[in-house]
């Protein structure tokens, strides 16, 4: 799905937004720390064995990390498409085509599936022996830097491939976890992991960085909604605008279309005694509720309510202010879901935002790759 150009437009309210507040020297994105990171992470690249670019495979374009633009060994550098449980499935195996096509070598994970994670670590050591074989790599230890913008998840994949890595080389020993956190900036140094033995390879975890500043307005409109910028500098009102917008002139919300039906319908109230009791549910029917979020009944309450709000707009979408009534009414029609007082006013689409970025950031309102291939 591509971001339509209404969309872009709402977007760029964002872009305004978090471009003015990080003006402010220290205050910015771009502090101290972060400009520290970039000069030990550049002093690093061309000691090491591989560079891991993690991007969010959401956005695999405008999460680029700039500071290897000019690095010219495409042989020892890896796209690392992440979060790829939160993008459109055929669009990712899209942009690997196209990195392919580009003699860029690229991957796509999930840093909280082992399943996947054992993947991709197989991949790694396969690339290593690879390395070592063509290049008569004589050191018995490989190291691996893991370099991105912030909250593309450096941290949970190091902790993953180090688990992971640890495990399928039965070491014993203490495991060490790097911070994980839904918020960017939360990794301060850069940290050593081991996933391999026999030879040793070591993973070097490191801080995000972003540019000091971001000009192309709808990049920094999309970094701001997937959260690789602070949403205190975008402001969330107008993050949860921009997602409404991109949610109204997409076809995922077609997909709850089956929620619509009133005889299928359980009010909410009921839903939550049928399972808190047990009865009127099979075993198959428990399993599913139980094992998969998505299938919560707020959530899907959420999904019901967007979709009959979209579905009987009678205005036109491709109109800026028609579109902006559209969302002012799904903002409404949202507070009775999450049970947000009306006489809240402002405050009230404050709660309604925050909520609703939660949603979209864990993938319960849909699967959505915002960039579109040149």
């Amino acid at each position: 799905m591509a971001v339509a150009s209404i969309a872009r437009h709402v977007g760029s309210a964002v872009a305004k937004a978090a471009r003015k507040r990080n003006s402010g020297g220290e205050r910015g994105w771009y502090g101290p720390h972060m400009a520290a990171a970039s000069r030990a992470i550049q002093e690093r690249i061309p000691l090491v064995d591989l560079v891991l670019e993690v991007r969010d495979a959401r956005i695999p374009l405008s999460s680029e990390y700039e500071q290897l633009r000019n690095y010219s060994s495409t042989s020892r550098q890896i796209i690392v498409m992440n979060k790829m449980d939160l993008a459109n499935h055929s669009r990712l195996q899209e942009w690997i085509s196209y990195f392919q096509l580009n003699n860029c070598i690229s991957y796509g994970v999930n840093a909280h599936n082992k399943e996947n994670i054992q993947q991709f670590l197989n991949f790694l050591q396969a690339r290593v022996r690879e390395l070592k074989k063509t290049e008569q790599h004589s050191s018995y230890t490989t190291t691996i830097l893991l370099v991105g913008i912030p909250n593309v998840g450096k941290s949970a994949l190091a902790n993953s491939l180090h688990q992971i890595g640890r495990i399928s080389a039965a070491e014993k020993g203490k495991l060490k976890h790097a911070t994980v956190s839904p918020q960017p900036g939360e990794t301060k140094d850069i940290s050593s992991f081991k996933i391999g033995s026999h030879p040793n390879v070591y993973v070097l975890d490191t801080p995000g960085v972003l540019p000091p500043e971001i000009l192309d307005v709808e990049v920094c409109s999309k970094l701001a909604l997937t959260g690789a910028i602070k949403d205190s500098f975008a402001g969330e009102k107008e993050l949860t605008n921009y997602f409404l917008a991109i949610l109204n002139l997409s076809d995922e919300y077609k997909k709850w279309a089956k929620l619509s039906h009133h005889k299928n319908r359980i009010p909410l109230v009921d839903h939550k005694v049928e399972y808190s009791s047990g009865f009127g549910m099979d075993k198959k029917q428990k399993r599913q509720y139980l094992t998969d979020h998505t299938q919560d009944f707020t959530v899907n309450d959420i999904r019901r309510t967007l979709y009959e709000t979209i579905s009987s707009f009678d205005g036109n979408m491709d109109d800026e202010k028609e579109l902006a009534r559209l969302i002012e009414e799904e903002i409404l029609a949202l507070q009775g879901v999450f049970q947000v007082p009306l006489n809240l006013g402002v405050d009230a689409h404050a709660k309604v935002a925050g909520k609703l970025l939660n949603l979209y950031r864990t993938g319960r309102l849909g699967h959505y790759t915002l960039d579109c291939i040149p």
